[in-house]
């Protein structure tokens, strides 16, 4: 028997009761669970959907359970009083302020070198698939379902529609890429390392997970103007890193930073534009451009050896 469960609209309320009712902020939270506080926001308000491994998570961290938070009508009568009001004391983990390391977001600590496969629904996968072969606008409810093996009936009962995809799409990029530069970040003992990896962590990104990159660079368009706003700042929170770094790598060598603003462009420009060209199958690997791309960045700042 299938769950009987609430919209986004109600889950995300019932993640925010959570969350309010244990006493963590929503910061603190996202960083718990492996996603940007944007992305936590929008599943609070309802403006993206929540995987049931991400709900598991939030389950665990906010002393509830999934039935609580989907609203499963089967369970929810049957315990209706939150487990999150026994709180933990909070954790001195959130997000670090803008260009300062912070503390690795799960796993081991060289995880950000890692790609095992990630883990999406079959419907989301066919999505992604589909919007790199046809684009956003290609792509319709139909063609997705028959990709993914489903009805069109059975992939609206797990997606409200094509952008609600879209986003959710995106959502997994910054996730990945907010964990990814922050776990790298703290491998660098100074401006110089940091700005090493925080380019190697770009690079085996949008080379290892290219079709999410890729539609990451061509699709921002397609999105509604609250989600691309949204995103778009999240976006600009690792451009800040990156410069914040480059800032502090010029200063140790006693560079000008007049240029260093149009350099932190330049060169995560680079990085984003690897999907259109990159492929696993040719001459060098992703840690090798990986390596390649970061003696790029240290020469672009005149800091090569």
């Amino acid at each position: 028997m299938e769950p009987i469960v609430d919209g986004p609209h109600a889950v995300g309320a019932r993640v925010r009761q959570a969350r309010t009712a244990a006493g963590v902020s929503l910061r603190a939270t996202a960083q718990r669970i492996g996603v940007s506080a944007g992305t936590l926001s929008a599943i609070e308000t309802g403006k993206t959907g929540v995987s049931v491994p991400r709900l598991r998570s939030l389950a665990a961290e906010l002393g509830t359970t999934v039935a609580w938070l989907i609203g499963d009508q089967r369970t929810v009568g049957a315990s209706t009083e939150l487990r999150a009001t026994r709180a933990r004391p909070p954790r001195p983990t959130e997000l670090p302020e803008r260009g300062e390391p912070g503390p690795p977001v799960g796993g081991a600590p060289d995880s950000w070198r890692e790609f095992p496969p990630l883990d999406i629904d079959p419907v989301l996968a066919a999505a992604i698939d589909s919007f790199v072969e046809t684009g956003y606008h290609g792509a319709t409810m139909r063609s997705i379902a028959a990709r993914a093996g489903m009805s069109v009936p059975g992939v609206y009962h797990h997606y409200r529609d094509k952008q609600d995809l879209l986003v959710r799409a995106l959502d997994l990029t910054m996730d990945e890429l907010h964990r990814r530069v922050r776990a790298a970040r703290l491998h660098g003992a100074n401006g110089r390392e940091r700005v090493t990896r925080v380019v190697e962590a770009l690079a085996l990104f949008h080379t290892h997970h290219r079709e999410l990159a890729f539609i990451g660079a061509s699709e921002m368009r397609s999105l509604n103007p609250a989600d691309r706003h949204r995103i778009t700042a999240s976006r600009n929170e690792i451009q800040y890193l990156l410069d914040a770094d480059i800032d502090a790598a010029l200063a140790e060598a006693n560079r000008s930073t007049a240029h260093a603003r149009d350099a932190g462009r330049a060169i995560a420009t680079m990085c984003t534009a690897l999907p259109q060209w990159f492929r696993l199958d040719g001459p060098s690997s992703p840690e090798q451009i990986a390596t390649t791309y970061a003696e790029f960045a240290l020469g672009l700042l005149g800091l090569g050896d």
